[in-house]
């Protein structure tokens, strides 16, 4: 997972961001999340997000993360997410990795 990261990521992140929340990335995006994003992740992927969602989980994501997976890797996230609360969500996400 490292360069260019402006079409997928993979991979789940578990984690404490102001009350718990479990994503899972895949293409784009497509999957569920519970909870409200905001604040420190520490998992499979630690980092920082922030930004917000309704009732709907419609809204803007962002910030930085370094994920220790195969290594060490730096970069950061934007873009947005669209779905339920027990559905899946769609959106996109792009900037960059360097690890």
């Amino acid at each position: 997972m490292c360069g260019w990261m402006g079409g997928w990521m993979d991979g789940w992140i578990v984690g404490w961001m102001d009350g718990w929340m479990d994503v899972w990335l895949d293409g784009w995006l497509d999957g569920c999340v519970v909870g409200w994003m905001g604040g420190w992740m520490d998992g499979w992927v630690v980092g920082w997000m922030d930004g917000w969602m309704d009732g709907w989980l419609d809204g803007w994501m962002g910030g930085w993360m370094d994920e220790w997976l195969d290594g060490c890797v730096v970069g950061w996230m934007g873009g947005w997410m669209d779905g339920w609360l027990d559905g899946c969500v769609v959106g996109w996400m792009g900037g960059w990795l360097d690890g």
